[in-house]
């Protein structure tokens, strides 16, 4: 990380601080974006109260520590904590900027919830000044920071929101900037990465743009909220459709008898195409659940998403049933699977179709399963009374006749087809073969 934002550039840019008024930027949530962003602007000079609804998590920053695991982001936090530049409350502050990266998690019929959104609305609310910004970043629906919008000015009839479609006007500040960034090198690409900042009003874009320019050593682009909302769901969608591409072309190749892994490797000698590789499923607090927001809000026209949703979806059950037929042909026979992460190097299993897989089995076969994740302490909830463990990998090689890599860790990079001989072996991602 470049040398810190130099801290009367960003004063100058939010406003003078004074005594009454010391948060210049305040960042509602304080999970795995929230508090690296914090984080990251406090390094880079700003005056940041991060605000957190659980009281545990208020604590643990205020002392200098983490709640989640994320490279560098320990010391990051320490620095800020001891710097006086970073606090952690459960109060909302009056601040000049305040952003908003609460989760949007789904329904039990996949539509998206955007009820924490609109609390963090309702606690901001009372505390924003005229000139304040608020800025969105959680994955939303489009439409998403107008509903933040209506629920200010229900709340604050003393002030006037911006309204989308005109070019300037209003009291506050109101945009979306989703982030874009990948766990494991959150702190690294918040300051990297390009930034797409979608304003109310072209007015609010530029003020947004005017926080993001501070840290953001990628390009800041502008545009409008409704098109920064749907430029983060058609990221993610495009990935998911292209991986669903590739994962029912292994369910084709199983089919036809074929190798996909020499499939693609050969089809990609082609100068135009460029097939990913297929996994068991997709995982991941994004790719696995971006498109359905797109889904909800255009549900009749949204058919080919839909249908990579359902395909990446279907390849969890698809690899489930394969690892079935090979306890069924090895009667008595135990089981090693390989991850339970929902991507290699992490310790982040939302969503993760390895884990998901995992309990579906261990609710019919547990005695029968070992379970190696070299980035797990103990097994997530689910598995306790049925017989599943958690085990070393030369635990879980020694003792199994059958050996599924779910997940391709560095950990187990080193394993070789001459190394499992006599052992049945299921490489859903191709870790061997690559």
């Amino acid at each position: 990380m470049n040398a810190p934002f130099d801290t009367s550039s960003a004063a100058k840019l939010a406003g003078a601080r004074d005594a009454d008024h010391p948060v210049q930027v305040a960042v509602i949530g304080l999970g795995y974006i929230g508090l690296p962003t914090a984080a990251v602007l406090a390094s880079y000079g700003w005056e940041v109260c991060g605000v957190d609804v659980s009281e545990s998590v208020v604590e643990t920053v205020n002392a200098g520590g983490v709640h989640i695991k994320e490279r560098d982001l320990d010391r990051l936090v320490s620095d800020a904590i001891e710097s006086g530049r970073l606090k952690a409350s459960t109060s909302v502050p009056t601040a000049q900027f305040y952003i908003i990266a609460v989760p949007t998690p789904l329904t039990h019929d996949n539509r998206p919830d955007i009820s924490l959104v609109e609390s963090a609305a309702r606690a901001i609310a009372p505390a924003v000044s005229k000139g304040a910004c608020v800025i969105l970043e959680s994955t939303s629906p489009v439409g998403t920071t107008e509903r933040v919008g209506h629920i200010i000015a229900e709340q604050r009839p003393d002030l006037t929101v911006p309204v989308l479609g005109e070019q300037s006007g209003g009291d506050i500040g109101l945009a979306y900037c989703p982030e874009r960034v990948l766990p494991g090198k959150i702190v690294h690409e918040l300051v990297k990465n390009d930034r797409v900042i979608g304003g109310i009003t072209p007015e609010c874009a530029a003020r947004a743009k005017g926080l993001y320019t501070s840290f953001v050593e990628g390009d800041c682009l502008t545009t409008t909220a409704r098109a920064a909302e749907a430029v983060k769901l058609v990221e993610n969608s495009f990935r998911d459709v292209n991986i669903a591409f590739a994962n029912e072309l292994s369910v084709i190749a199983d089919d036809l008898g074929v190798d996909v892994w020499d499939v693609i490797k050969l089809a990609n000698r082609h100068p135009r195409v460029n097939i990913l590789q297929p996994g068991p499923g997709v995982g991941g607090h994004c790719i696995a659940v971006d498109p359905w927001f797109l889904i909800s809000s255009s549900p009749d026209v949204a058919r080919l998403i839909r249908t990579a949703r359902e395909v990446n979806d279907f390849k969890a059950t698809y690899t489930e049933r394969r690892i079935r037929a090979l306890l069924d042909a090895a009667p008595g026979g135990k089981v090693a699977l390989l991850g339970l992460a929902f991507k290699p190097d992490i310790d982040d299993f939302r969503e993760s179709p390895a884990l998901e897989i995992a309990l579906k089995l261990a609710r019919t076969r547990g005695q029968r399963l070992i379970l190696v994740e070299p980035f797990a302490k103990k097994l997530p909830d689910g598995f306790a009374g049925t017989g599943a463990r958690l085990a070393s990998l030369d635990e879980g090689l020694e003792q199994a006749e059958i050996v599924v890599v779910l997940v391709d860790h560095t950990a187990f990079k080193h394993l070789t087809p001459e190394a499992l001989k006599g052992k049945l072996v299921f490489d859903t991602r191709g870790m061997m073969k690559r």
